[in-house]
This record gives structure tokens, sequence and C-alpha cells, in this order.
């Protein structure tokens, strides 16, 4: 089964944004990352999905994981 890429809402300032990147580098597993000070769209699309304002908002599939809980993204990371 493939997994589907995870994709981190960011902004360039956010520490745990940066926690989760590296998280994903150290699995091994490539992310697409959106920065949604400079891509409203991002923007748009980040509050449609979890409701929230705040970053990181990750999303794998149609999981959507807000801040960095590494339990929880080892735990979606291990289903796919």
């Amino acid at each position: 089964m493939t997994m589907v890429e995870p994709v981190i809402y960011t902004t360039p300032t956010c520490q745990f944004c940066k926690m989760a990147k590296a998280f994903f580098e150290e699995k091994g597993v490539t992310y697409e990352e959106k920065d949604v000070v400079s891509d409203l769209e991002a923007r748009k699309e980040m509050i449609n999905k979890s409701g929230q304002l705040g970053v990181p908002v990750i999303t794998i599939g149609n999981n959507v994981v807000v801040g960095f809980d590494r339990h929880a993204l080892e735990h979606l990371l291990e289903e796919k």
C-alpha cells in the first residue's frame, strides 16, 4: 500500500513546525510543506480542514493532526 504524502501547514517562525519537519526527515518520509503566511489558498485550506488558525496542521490522507504530536504521527505512519 502506498502512503499518502503528508502535508504540513507551516509558518517560517514556528518551532513546532520545524520539529514536525525534522520528525518526517528522521523517518525518511517525504512531505509537502505549505506556508500559510505567504499562501492564502493554503491558509484557507488549512482552516477548512482543521478549524484552526494555529500551526502546524498536518494531514495524512483524511487524518488531521493539530500541533506536533509525535505519538499520533507515529501511529498514523504505522497504519499506512
